[in-house]
């Protein structure tokens, strides 16, 4: 364990020498302060005397913006926690790098353990940071809060932490630019079925239900959003059902488990796979 600690550590240290860390989180405050401008002019718009209809109409307003720039903030964590460790063990081993550290006196299960918790550390911050930072304007600019932040912003996490896995699962014996291939394919896979078993539930299509079932098994991410969303909305807007996050069939909590198995399952491959690699 102290090796995999070690590893942790200079994973970290890694990731802010090379200015990655650095360029995500400048974009992460960019993204921050456009947010903040465009909460700013939303509520301005909203803040004349109104009757309590518009009032409460203006709250159901900015519930679905808040839920918009948690949205945003969800898809900068996931495209990080792809982008960031994609070349972490392919490109240290076409690069020599992994020779040096897998000659010490260190299992390669503690380099491969210790690079996911390095990088699961960085992606927890950069989370709370962006949707900490979105709910913090809202809060401050018209006193609406997302509900069950508790629950939203962990199940966000695990879709981040679903997309770490298979970027580094399949570093272990693919390329950099395949990594990235194959971890935004499967992403994208994950996205298009969530909206065709959404669209199949509206329209009462069965087959289209199964084939958006079957996505969501293969790649459980977006399942984690929608379950997230589904929490996170208030429940006037969650009566409604409507919006741009009313899902009309919402993952249960069987899909949570099988979304940690599923990160378990591509560590052991990592780890499986890391193990048998010639370097």
């Amino acid at each position: 364990m102290p090796a995999t600690f070690t590893i942790m550590r200079l994973t970290i240290h890694e990731a802010i020498r090379r200015r990655v860390l650095v360029a995500a989180l400048l974009c992460g405050l960019a993204f921050l302060i456009l947010f903040g401008i465009g909460f700013h002019f939303v509520v301005l718009e909203n803040s004349r005397d109104r009757s309590i209809a518009d009032r409460l109409m203006a709250r159901a307003i900015y519930a679905i913006f808040t839920l918009a720039g948690l949205y945003a903030a969800n898809f900068l964590t996931v495209m990080t926690a792809v982008l960031l460790p994609v070349d972490t063990l392919s490109g240290e081993i076409s690069s020599g790098v992994m020779q040096t550290i897998a000659s010490k006196p260190i299992r390669r299960s503690s380099i491969v353990l210790g690079k996911w918790l390095g990088f699961a550390v960085i992606m927890t911050g950069y989370l709370t940071l962006l949707g900490g930072g979105v709910v913090t304007i809202a809060k401050l600019r018209s006193g609406v809060v997302p509900p069950d932040l508790h629950i939203g912003l962990p199940l966000m996490m695990v879709e981040a932490l679903l997309l770490l896995s298979v970027s580094i699962a399949a570093g272990t014996r693919l390329s950099t630019v395949t990594t990235g291939v194959v971890a935004f394919g499967l992403y994208g896979l994950a996205f298009l079925g969530g909206w065709v078993e959404q669209l199949a539930t509206f329209t009462g299509n069965h087959t289209l239900r199964t084939v958006g079932t079957v996505a969501s098994l293969i790649m459980p991410s977006e399942s984690m959003w929608q379950l997230a969303a589904s929490h996170m909305q208030p429940p006037i807007v969650r009566g409604l059902n409507a919006g741009p996050f009313a899902y009309g069939s919402v993952p249960t909590l069987a899909m949570v488990v099988w979304a940690g198995g599923y990160i378990l399952v591509m560590i052991a491959v990592a780890l499986r796979q890391f193990s048998k690699r010639p370097l």
